[in-house]
C-alpha cells in the first residue's frame, strides 16, 4: 500500500458510475469514511448508489475546497475521498490550495451516463440533491459539459486514461486486494498526483 495523501478530490459526471468507484476505493485500508451517515445514503437496485458526503450546488455542502473537512466526523481518520461533480471547475485551484493532493477523474460517454442516471432514479434520487438540473435535457447538457471539462483536464495534465481494474488500483495505490466486482468497458479513470 502506497502512502495516501490526506485528500483525494474525486469527480465525474452524473451517471458515470463514479459513486460506485468511490465506494470501491473507500474499501482500501487508510481511507476515511467518517462522512457516512444514514441521511447520506441512497440505495437503488442492489447498490448503495450514493454514500457519504457530496459537495456541490444545491447539496449539503458547497463545492468549496476550504470546507471539505467539515463533512467528516473525524478528519484525522485517514485519507478523505472528496466527491463533487463540480471539482472539474476547481482542479487548478485545488492543486494550489493542496499541493500534495491527488485528483481522480472518471469518464463515461455522455449517453451512457444519462441513461444510467435515469435508471438509478433520475430526479427521484433523494441523496444527493439533483434539483438544480430541473429536467432531463438540462441533465444531458450538464453531463456533456462535465465530460468535456474532464477530457480537457486530462489533456492538460498529460493523463493516461485507463479502465478501472484491479491492476489500476495496484499500480496507483499499491493495494492488491481484489476490490472490484465488475469492470465496465465504457468507463475510464485517471489520477493526477
Amino acid at each position: 500500500m502506497f502512502d495516501l495523501p490526506r485528500h483525494i478530490f474525486f469527480t465525474g459526471a452524473p451517471g458515470s458510475r463514479w459513486s460506485g468507484i468511490a465506494q470501491t476505493l473507500e474499501q482500501m485500508p487508510g481511507m476515511n469514511t467518517t462522512d457516512r451517515t444514514k441521511e447520506r445514503t441512497y440505495t437503488h437496485h442492489s447498490y448503495n448508489g450514493h454514500i457519504g458526503a457530496y459537495f456541490g450546488k444545491e447539496m449539503e455542502f458547497n463545492a468549496d475546497p476550504k470546507i471539505i473537512e467539515t463533512a467528516y466526523e473525524d478528519p484525522e481518520a485517514g485519507c478523505m475521498l472528496i466527491k463533487s461533480h463540480q471539482w472539474c471547475d476547481w482542479v487548478a485551484r485545488i492543486r494550489i490550495l493542496y499541493p500534495d493532493v491527488w485528483v481522480i477523474l472518471v469518464y463515461r460517454p455522455d449517453l451512457a451516463c444519462h441513461t444510467w442516471w435515469h435508471e438509478a432514479g433520475g430526479f427521484q434520487i433523494d441523496y444527493p440533491n439533483y434539483s438544480e438540473y430541473k429536467n432531463s435535457a438540462n441533465m444531458l447538457y450538464a453531463i456533456q459539459e462535465i465530460n468535456s471539462k474532464l477530457l480537457g483536464i486530462g489533456l492538460t495534465h498529460g493523463s493516461k486514461w485507463e479502465h478501472f481494474t484491479p491492476t489500476w488500483i495496484e499500480e496507483n495505490f499499491g493495494c492488491t486486494d481484489n476490490l472490484i466486482k465488475e469492470v465496465f468497458p465504457d468507463i475510464l479513470v485517471t489520477i493526477i498526483k
